[in-house]
């Protein structure tokens, strides 16, 4: 039989892929393109190995825990958009190195709205100020926050209770980043948290969070999903402050990222 599929065109059309659906298409094709698991996995090393814990806030479709448990370390997967997270119960059935959790990360306990954008769950959030930035940005334009949510909100701490302190901590909860560390009272060894050049002030806010837990962080970042560090060398909070504050529009979006110990973001 032939692998190219041929349409009857008398038969009844086929039914329509919902926008979400459609969209979670693109990104498993994307985050889980050929090639992609061996770049991620020789990035991610540098802050996880056998047997340590990693935390994949936002975790979408699952990519950063699969890397996580390639490198042998156990996942506590937060993500609560309810057709992602059935997602990542499909992806991960039966790891046993992998929790799923479907709350909000806040800086206190409680309830929020989840605001989801379902031709692009990507950029799904509970942050007001985010919608309002975008709202009035022209590369944002065709954005649509058209459904909501209310879902229990948890903090960093509390999930440390649960699950145990972290080695590594990703965050990208699309201009919640500076609540969400406001919810953690100790510093961790490494983390990482999303950026973009249109809400800079966010991501200023997340690094002095950071710096009031009294820790001697050290910084690098990187640009979209590149897996290689845009600083030739690590930076203390304010270097990289100024290094945000002078990023192009066109820069969009990438990561920060923190460790205590200054070699594994060299």
């Amino acid at each position: 039989m032939s692998g190219h599929l041929r349409l009857d065109p008398d038969a009844a059309p086929l039914p329509a892929v919902a926008p979400e659906s459609a969209a979670i298409g693109r990104s498993l094709r994307s985050y889980y393109a050929p090639g992609r698991a061996a770049e991620l996995d020789a990035f991610l090393a540098r802050f996880l190995g056998p047997g340590e814990l990693g935390f994949d806030i936002g975790a979408h479709v699952g990519d950063r825990t699969a890397s996580f448990r390639r490198l042998g370390a156990r996942a506590v997967a937060v993500e609560p958009q309810p057709r992602l997270q059935r997602l990542l119960r499909l992806l991960f059935r039966g790891d046993p190195g992998v929790v799923l959790d479907a709350s909000l990360i806040g800086s206190q306990r409680g309830r929020a709205t989840l605001h989801l954008n379902r031709a692009n769950p990507t950029v799904a959030t509970a942050s007001a100020a985010f919608m309002q930035a975008a709202a009035g940005a022209e590369a944002w334009r065709d954005q649509v926050w058209d459904s909501a949510i209310e879902l229990p909100v948890t903090t960093l701490d509390a999930l440390i209770d649960t699950h145990g302190e972290p080695h590594f901590a990703k965050l990208d909860v699309e201009g919640f980043e500076a609540a969400a560390l406001a919810g953690l009272s100790r510093p961790l060894r490494s983390l990482s948290f999303e950026f973009t050049t249109l809400q800079r002030r966010t991501a200023l806010d997340a690094l002095r969070t950071l710096e009031a837990l009294g820790a001697d962080y050290s910084f690098n970042a990187c640009l979209g999903e590149a897996m290689r560090f845009a600083l030739d060398a690590p930076v203390h909070a304010g270097t990289l402050a100024r290094w945000l504050e002078a990023l192009p529009e066109t820069a969009n979006s990438g990561d920060v990222y923190a460790s205590l110990e200054e070699a594994r973001v060299s």
